[in-house]
């Protein structure tokens, strides 16, 4: 019987989607097994709300973070304050995440600063939409809110997965010296229980759109990257952060009229 790779065509055989065993960890203890440190973790959208607790939660396990920001004036102050709570580097790095040769060195920049390594990604910047009903809004709004929650991701992605990828296939990081507590990269995509529902009582199509669109190529990147990297999406619900201050109440009532923990 032929093999699979005998049916592809000339080309194709570099692209095909093999299953990876992954072997179950040695370690036995739980704290270890949760233990991040000596590695390097990016978080976009770091400076505030979920992306912060992201950064100080890993830091907390030990991880060196690079906190990514666009515009957070404070983004600075609190990575030294991380820093010096958690004995671990923070550094902050103000990157045009819209934008893919920014991201890309930006990406490089972080491994050379921090351990010439990546670990872990997590993809979280994003925008609310604000803009009312799809047939009221400007093309220039739609284009923003998905080049910020969905192309930004994507270009990290294509960055990131290249560090994977090599950390994998040579098991050293980027000065030749062998990594130690490597088994795979980890590429992680903040996405909204929006992704598959319309919110209530407002029009947020065009966010519910992106973050469709960010759990999907999560599920089909965690296929193409089986070998190197794990991918991941998660889904929040409404959760209490900077981003609600400026919504009105009569569309904060709902949502917590829906949330049975309130």
């Amino acid at each position: 019987m032929a093999s699979l790779e005998n049916l592809l065509l000339p080309g194709q055989k570099d692209h095909l989607f093999l299953p990876n065993n992954t072997l179950p960890p040695t370690e036995t203890n739980v704290i270890s097994l949760l233990s991040l440190k000596g590695k390097t973790a990016i978080v976009t959208g770091g400076g505030a709300g979920i992306g912060y607790a992201i950064v100080e939660a890993f830091a907390e396990a030990g991880a060196n973070v690079a906190l990514w920001y666009m515009s957070n004036k404070e983004a600075v102050t609190k990575a030294a304050k991380i820093s010096r709570t958690y004995g671990v580097t923070c550094k902050a790095y103000k990157v045009t995440i819209t934008d893919e040769k920014s991201v890309a060195e930006a990406i490089d920049e972080v491994v050379s600063d921090l351990n010439g390594r990546l670990d872990i990604f997590v993809a979280n910047a994003g925008i609310a939409w604000v803009n009312g009903r799809t047939v009221d809004m400007d093309m220039e709004s739609f284009q923003n809110i998905f080049s910020i929650n969905f192309m930004s991701a994507v270009f990290a992605a294509k960055a990131a997965g290249k560090h994977f990828e090599r950390q994998k296939k040579e098991g050293t990081d980027i000065n030749g010296v062998k990594l130690r507590n490597f088994h795979s990269g980890s590429f992680i995509v903040n996405s909204s229980i929006s992704h598959a529902r319309q919110l209530m009582p407002h029009a947020s199509t065009p966010y519910n759109v992106t973050k469709a669109a960010l759990t999907h190529f999560a599920k089909c990147l965690a296929v193409e990257w089986v070998q190197f990297a794990r991918v991941n999406s998660v889904s929040p619900g409404y959760v209490s952060t900077e981003m609600l201050d400026n919504v009105p109440q009569v569309i904060r009532g709902p949502w917590k009229a829906r949330t049975p923990l309130g």
